[in-house]
């Protein structure tokens, strides 16, 4: 038979760890063709003299015990497609007691004798032990309760020094949850392991093989013997099959003797292990070993309820807190509250450990620091429509990587993406949330170095993990779907009940205060005109006082139309004529100085320069310049003013003297509605709306308008393509 390969941590990914070609040392092996007749032994099966095997012999014709030929038999007569299950039988072999156990794989029938220490009456009461534990865990309702009972169990009827009840995550690591272990030997509960640790093959073997013993972990393996050049035999469901020599190490590492593990298996998934260690030799007879594996059985189906009830309350529980929030943010006026209000309910449901809420650039934190809530907001995509999910923080946009910290997660809902809002649900990384049970006495090491230790696997995983959140679980992004799917139909509901809203106030402003405001404003006229000289100076000043006022009501609610009709894809411009920029530009500062004849302009136009415009758009642009420098220029400063031509483009310049504009001003300076206009106590009727609406204007005109700092004054530079170099344009 072909000879084992030498297995190191480079290469034990790919360890054929099914075909060992050896087996452990308490027992002997003997395997058929699937017609009886002897294809290889091991190397020991002179222990059993009175078994004689010969290639091609017959098994009847080995000197078996009548109890052996007989289950042999039955397990050929029912094999299909060259497999069957195990089949045991108890026999006294050459002086020594044996649980002989038979079954075929890969058209081969493996017979094992494995040595037994225990009398009949003594493996009867291990398996009555092991029977009444059943109905034990049965009652429990809680995983920790489960395991708990299960490991304890498990324990007191097999006798381990250490029994660990161990659960795979969906990343394949895994942690200790529960243990009973003798007082005096270290503690590995909640402790963590990577992946790598159980290798795919080994996971494999788990799942086929729900069991497998090491009764002393010092063993010197027995080779195979067999045919030359035949076909290594397949060990999957052996019970003598040796194990991995990285394996062996490691759990001479933790001074273990012996070990044994049953597997859990639900749906075809390795759950998790119950893992015994035992701090020397220790042999379980089969039978008992049995036991635990339908104790295995029961706790699987147990886990399988109680995982199902769970994921039960937790839909309930999440659609608990979806029909609350929806019902918060119908009624309340601020979604970002409502979001906030909701927040346990949110993050418990998503398992989260922080929330922001953001929406038409405010954002409100929990849990999280807000500086770097309001950073994370910044790095968001303006055009997602499904959830955003990060796991590292290598998944992040790099600009907020330095600033996470512990924060590895995000869960992202663009629920509403024109206000850019957003609910973002964060996770901490993993080594945040494990706790070391108990840091393991320092080993010696074997030599394929620390990783092959309990300490330096937990270090190995810290390592793997670290900047890494628990992965998203898939029954959560369900929930988090629906939750989403939720808060944009209302979203949705807010703004087309906003819209109509507007649309009334629109019409309103547009039509029954427009007439009045006209008559008002005549009223004022005459009243300036009938009443000048003498006494009533006062009239006619209160007149102008009228007019002015009610010129600025006007211009407001121009300028709410205008916004409108920009929100509406609208153009503003009614029709592109060749304009003389500088008579246009004379004519709208001559304006101003009749105006405000206190205030000092200083005009200069250099080369003149035709341009495609609509007239008064483009003197809407100018006279809102004009104006921003009256109210925001320091006083007894000239307002400068100049036209020119640079290349293919007409420009004009409107100069204040002033403090520069901060930062955040400058970054939010063509938005409506913005603070640093609606606060600002030199123009308290503004409403931030003129820039924005001229930087529409220009941009119809196939133009631009900036804004920079220099030698001491704000200005503002409208570009505009010449005449001749203007693309062509429709009229609306």
């Amino acid at each position: 038979m072909h000879a084992p390969q030498r297995v190191d941590l480079r290469n034990c990914v790919d360890e054929p760890i099914h075909i060992p070609g050896t087996i452990q040392p308490h027992g002997m092996l003997i395997f058929l063709d699937l017609d009886g007749r002897v294809e290889g032994w091991s190397a020991n099966i002179a222990d059993l003299p009175s078994v004689n095997p010969a290639l091609g012999r017959p098994y009847a014709a080995l000197g078996l015990p009548q109890e052996v030929v007989e289950i042999v038999e039955e397990c050929i007569d029912a094999a299909e497609g060259g497999e069957s299950s195990a089949l045991v039988a108890a026999v006294t072999l050459d002086n020594g007691d044996y649980d002989c156990i038979v079954h075929a794989h890969r058209a081969r029938v493996l017979i094992e004798f494995e040595q037994r220490e225990f009398s009949t009456d003594q493996v009867a009461m291990f398996a009555i032990k092991a029977h009444s534990s059943i109905d034990r865990l049965r009652r429990q309702k809680t995983v920790e309760g489960l395991l708990d009972t299960t490991v304890r169990q498990v324990r007191e009827f097999t006798g381990f020094d250490r029994v660990m009840a161990y659960r795979f995550r969906s990343d394949d690591s895994g942690d200790v949850v529960a243990e009973a272990r003798r007082d005096d030997i270290t503690p590995y509960l909640n402790q963590r392991y990577p992946a790598g640790d159980i290798p795919p093959q080994a996971r494999r073997l788990y799942v086929l093989n729900t069991l497998r013993m090491i009764s002393d972990i010092t063993y010197h393996a027995v080779p195979l013997l067999g045919a030359e050049g035949s076909a290594p035999l397949d060990m999957s469901f052996g019970v003598l099959r040796s194990v991995s020599p990285i394996h062996v190490e490691y759990l001479q590492n933790m001074g273990v003797g012996a070990s044994m593990s049953v597997s859990i298996v639900i749906n075809g998934r390795l759950w998790g292990l119950i893992a015994c260690h035992h701090m020397s030799p220790k042999r379980v007879p089969y039978s008992v070993r049995m036991a635990a594996d339908v104790l295995a059985n029961v706790i699987a189906s147990t886990l399988q309820s109680i995982e199902a009830r769970q994921e039960a309350e937790l839909v309930e529980r999440a659609a608990a807190v979806r029909t609350s929030l929806v019902e918060s943010l119908l009624l309340e006026e601020d979604p970002l509250e409502a979001l906030i209000e909701h927040g346990d309910g949110l993050l418990e449901s998503t398992l989260s450990q922080a929330i922001i809420a953001t929406q038409n650039g405010r954002v409100v934190c929990r849990g999280i620091d807000q500086a770097l809530g309001e950073a994370i907001v910044a790095t968001l995509p303006h055009d997602a429509h499904d959830l955003v999910l990060h796991k590292c923080q290598a998944d992040w946009p790099t600009a907020v990587r330095p600033a996470l910290g512990k924060w590895a997660g995000l869960l992202g809902l663009p629920y509403d993406l024109p206000s850019q809002g957003w609910c973002l649900l964060l996770r901490v990384e993993q080594v945040e949330t494990v706790a070391w049970g108990g840091k393991p006495d320092k080993t010696d090491h074997g030599p394929l170095g620390a990783r092959l230790t309990p300490r330096g696997s937990f270090d190995a995983w810290h390592e793997t993990v670290r900047g890494c959140a628990h992965p998203w679980e898939d029954g959560i992004l369900t929930h988090a779907r629906m939750t989403l799917g939720e808060l944009a139909r209302v979203s949705n509901a807010r703004r087309a009940q906003t819209e109509s809203t507007r649309a009334q106030l629109l019409a309103m402003l547009g039509h029954d205060l427009r007439d009045p405001l006209h008559s008002i404003n005549m009223a004022g006229m005459v009243l300036e005109k009938t009443h000048t000289g003498g006494a009533n100076d006062r009239s006619s000043t209160l007149g102008k006082r009228i007019q002015s006022s009610s010129n600025r009501m006007q211009r407001m609610i121009g300028q709410v139309l205008d916004m409108s009709r920009i929100d509406r894809g609208m153009s503003l411009g009614e029709g592109m004529e060749p304009v003389a920029l500088s008579a246009l530009v004379v004519d709208i500062v001559e304006e101003a100085r009749l105006a405000y004849p206190t205030i000092a302009y200083d005009l200069q136009c250099g080369e003149p320069a035709q341009v495609m415009a609509d007239p008064a758009r483009l003197g809407q642009v100018l006279s809102n310049l004009l104006s921003n420098a009256r109210h925001h220029g320091l006083p007894n400063y000239p307002i400068r003013v100049r036209q020119g031509v640079e290349g293919r483009q007409a420009t004009v310049c409107v100069a204040n003297a002033a403090a520069p504009i901060s930062a955040d001003t400058e970054a939010a300076l063509f938005n409506p509605f913005k603070r640093s206009s609606l606060n600002n106590p030199r123009n308290r009727t503004g409403m931030g709306l003129g820039l924005y609406i001229a930087q529409q204007i220009v941009r119809e005109h196939h133009g631009s308008i900036v804004y920079h700092y220099a030698d001491g004054e704000v200005i503002f530079t409208v570009r505009l393509p010449l005449a001749d170099a203007a693309p062509a344009t429709r009229s609306e």
